[in-house]
């Protein structure tokens, strides 16, 4: 028998970027998170949105996107009410995103407690994911910021590291632990350290607080930041002051991530705790990450797109494909080859990250047409 909703409980869904390393496969117009990028049949949005319906309900699942993304969002969503649906008229950053969420919320429910869950990550075991949440819960009714550090696999650069600290007592959560300091994303001899160090688990970038928690900890260290999500907030559920609110004030929104201005300052005051996850987890941060979550870490090649029609002799990596055209591969290693009506991409998995680069050079070039 599943376990009952939290009653104190909302999920946020920041809905927002576009996955520049995974271009061009995703777009502007189709980031990452309306992608299904598993073969799961569906998008990593409703994967994100059916894991956590069970702890909080569908009716108390907020979704926090662009304005252009709303149509996309809403028919992946059916079962999102639309006052839940939080349009940002621009990306502002995960502080903006988060805070706003927080301020709309607390308004409605003074004593509620937020989740906040990208939309754009995998996650297996989904079980031990709901234990993980329901421990972060218990932590943040105690007045704590808590977030869910993921145990590495792997000594791995990619990610930003969260350095455990003592054990927190607290019923409800037998794993929470507090949080020393976050660590940028390290070389691979620092990696190496980390991963042989068990206090070092992998920066998810999933927070659980109490809403007024979190606005009390951006009033200090983003006084401006804060004022302006409080007057949006207060004017959100009129709909004749929201949209003029929004154009108003949220262009002038610092660009933070919530890291900053949260989760880092409340490390230091001793008010910042982790629950580590015990569950699969990758943020699918480029086509390398792509190739071993569907080849399920073996050294092969895995294929994604319907109809794909690719012919390959010894050869390993990734091919993503949305034409009908025939690919045909012969003795290539680790390879990354997205094939797209209009751009195609060949790189290989060592080579993954420098996407973007790809992409910040095509802005420079005035091709926005392709992204």
């Amino acid at each position: 028998m599943a376990d009952p909703a939290i009653d104190d409980f909302y999920a946020v869904i920041p809905a927002g970027g576009i996955g520049s390393r995974l271009w061009p496969l995703s777009r502007a117009d189709a980031p990452k998170f309306l992608h299904d990028l598993t073969g799961s049949g569906q998008t990593l949005l409703r994967d994100t949105w059916d894991r956590l319906a069970p702890l909080s309900g569908e009716g108390r699942i907020a979704v926090v996107t662009g304005r252009a993304h709303r149509a996309a969002v809403e028919r992946e969503l059916p079962g999102v009410p639309d006052h839940n649906v939080f349009l940002e008229s621009e990306p502002r950053d995960s502080s903006a995103a988060i805070g706003l969420a927080a301020a709309i919320l607390v308004r409605r429910e003074p004593d509620v407690i937020i989740g906040s869950f990208a939309a754009d990550h995998v996650i297996r075991q989904t079980r031990q994911f709901e234990f993980a949440v329901r421990q972060a819960v218990a932590v943040a009714r105690e007045g704590y910021i808590c977030t869910i550090g993921i145990q590495p696999s792997e000594a791995s650069v990619g990610f930003g590291y969260i350095k455990q600290a003592g054990e927190l007592i607290v019923d409800g959560a037998p794993e929470a632990y507090m949080v020393e300091r976050f660590v940028e994303k390290p070389d691979l001899e620092t990696a190496k350290q980390y991963f042989e160090d068990r206090a070092y688990l992998w920066n998810a970038g999933m927070f659980i607080t109490r809403a007024d928690v979190l606005l009390a900890e951006l009033a200090v260290n983003e006084p401006e930041l804060h004022a302006g999500l409080l007057e949006l907030a207060e004017a959100w559920d009129d709909r004749d002051r929201r949209g003029p609110a929004v154009d108003r004030l949220w262009p002038s929104l610092k660009k933070i991530a919530i890291d900053y201005s949260v989760a880092e300052p409340a490390a230091e005051k001793g008010r910042l705790a982790v629950i580590p996850g015990h569950f699969d987890w990758d943020d699918v941060g480029d086509f390398a990450s792509l190739s071993k979550l569907n080849s399920h870490g073996r050294n092969e090649l895995a294929i994604l797109g319907e109809g794909a029609r690719v012919l390959a002799d010894a050869s390993s990596g990734i091919v993503v494909t949305q034409t009908k055209r025939v690919i045909s591969l012969i003795g290539v290693r680790d390879i990354v080859v997205v094939d797209t009506p209009d751009a195609l991409l060949v790189t290989t998995a060592e080579n993954a990250q420098r996407v973007k680069g790809v992409v910040d050079a095509l802005k420079l070039t005035g091709r926005g047409d392709v992204l």
